[in-house]
């Protein structure tokens, strides 16, 4: 019995997935695969024809039969690999993009997507390892060089890292990840006038596209005078971003403007703080009237903002007087001892695709900080193995449901004496408020705190404690440890 359609039906799936034709092969290789169920070549391109329609689930099946009656196809295991990073599966993924290398060393895409892989994974040295052999088959691919230079982003060689996305950009001058990213190294080597204009091109990507939303006013570049005029200023990436940025607000009122504010619906009531801000509204519902527009994140571009220039107001948020008085009272009925009160976070959006380099387990946290302080958990969501442990720890507090919003967050921080954090929107909060804020950074932080520096021009009441080795948080909680006895000495017992 024959096992495989002839080579013309096989022509035709690839003719059809080629031509960008999803849909109709899709329905061809269904077609054949009802008819031939051990056609691997069949479940390859079904696969594929599922994945670019963006069918995940019903992709998987096709690539794993595919991969199943295909084991010498270096493609068909490629193509499997790829489809497990995308869904988080990264040692599954390893093992058959590793499969694919077997068969083919010079697969420069199976080289490529595992280097991918390896790097979602925090394994920078060997990802960029991967990478090179990827360039190396195909110096011509900019998304290989693109991707080499973000790895060495990822592990601090800004230098380095500039110097390939600027080869991608030979090869490719319009290509937007590659503008972006090359804006962030600017930006933290303090090239603000450079490193703002090639921020611009987020806005080219699909990422940042949908949030380029449709509002009926001008966008405002900073040329057009404001005097007498609207302007919406909008979020458009994190909570921590908006955090920091919406400062600028109070600076734009300067001008004689009526500045409104279009944000997440757990920042409007702590944003109302703002000086100078005339209205704030919830950025899921329909914008208020305005004559002149501008993302939040654009501002600083607008208005020529450099190192020497950053707007740095010592307090620009405020919770309200009414949750600061109902924190006091809650703090003072479950916490007896009068040590200093800790606000603690140690984790932040668990799906950031960095999330892997800037967390902290909460077990060393608690070790670091020890037994002798109030230790106030400002953590949102808790894994079980967190809640499990906090139960034990006698020093420590956390508010489970009650930080709804961040007017609450921002009311219980102003009863702590101190704020340690990674880098999360709690860092942002902290010190917009003016609260004494230490934040533990990763080997290769972000492009806003710049590079080598323990202080922030951001944040004046901010010190930075950074990682000399990538990984090695211990290292860090150590000099935190050492700094907290150092300026809040605890008496010893007798």
């Amino acid at each position: 019995m024959q096992s495989e359609p002839g080579l013309n039906a096989t022509k035709k799936l690839l003719d059809l997935l080629h031509s960008g034709r999803h849909a109709e092969c899709e329905l061809a290789a269904a077609y054949l695969l009802d008819r031939y169920p051990e056609y691997g070549f069949g479940w390859k391109i079904l696969g594929v024809a599922l994945q670019v329609q963006g069918r995940r689930a019903q992709a998987f099946r096709a690539l794993y039969r595919a991969a199943e009656l295909l084991p010498r196809d270096a493609e068909a295991q490629g193509n499997l690999g790829l489809a497990l990073i995308d869904a988080g599966e990264l040692p599954a993924a390893e093992h058959y993009l590793r499969h694919a290398l077997e068969i083919n060393p010079d697969d420069a895409n199976a080289w490529n997507n595992l280097g991918h892989g390896l790097c979602r994974m925090g394994r920078l040295d060997e990802a960029e390892t991967c990478l090179h052999h990827a360039v190396e088959l195909r110096p011509d691919a900019h998304d290989f060089l693109y991707n080499l230079a973000s790895i060495l982003q990822d592990q601090g060689r800004i230098a380095d890292a500039m110097a390939w996305y600027e080869k991608t950009l030979a090869i490719a001058p319009l290509f937007p990840h590659a503008h972006w990213n090359l804006g962030m190294c600017l930006l933290q080597q303090g090239k603000f006038a450079a490193g703002w204009k090639e921020y611009e091109w987020r806005w080219q990507t699909p990422a940042m596209l949908p949030l380029a939303r449709p509002y009926l006013g001008i966008r405002w570049t900073g040329a057009q005078d404001l005097a007498g005029k609207t302007i919406l200023a909008y979020a458009e990436q994190g909570l921590g971003d908006t955090l920091q940025f919406c400062r600028y607000a109070s600076l734009l009122a300067t001008r004689g403007t009526r500045v409104i504010l279009h944000v997440p619906a757990t920042l409007l009531q702590l944003v109302q703080s703002l000086d100078g801000v005339a209205d704030v509204t919830d950025i899921a519902t329909e914008a208020p009237s305005h004559d002149f527009y501008c993302p939040l994140m654009s501002l600083p571009m607008a208005l020529g903002t450099d190192l020497s220039s950053i707007p740095a107001p010592h307090i620009y948020l405020r919770a309200p007087a009414t949750r600061i008085d109902s924190w006091r009272r809650n703090l003072e009925q479950r916490m007896s001892t009068s040590a200093l009160r800790i606000g603690v976070a140690w984790s932040g959006n668990r799906s950031h695709k960095h999330d892997y380099r800037r967390s902290v387990g909460l077990d060393q946290f608690a070790s670091a900080l020890g037994t002798k302080y109030n230790l106030v958990s400002l953590q949102t969501q808790l894994t079980e193995n967190e809640s499990a442990s906090l139960k034990r720890l006698a020093n420590w507090l956390h508010f489970d449901g009650e930080l709804n919003d961040f007017s609450e967050t921002a009311a219980l921080i102003s009863h702590l004496g101190l704020v340690v954090t990674v880098d999360t929107a709690v860092a942002h909060l902290a010190g917009a408020m003016g609260k004494d804020t230490w934040l533990l950074l990763s080997f290769q932080a972000d492009w806003r705190w710049l590079e080598g520096r323990q202080d922030s021009p951001w944040y004046p009441s901010m010190r930075l404690f950074r990682q000399a080795r990538s990984g090695d948080w211990q290292a860090v909680l150590q000099d935190v440890k050492a700094a907290l006895q150092e300026k809040f000495p605890v008496p010893s017992a007798g």
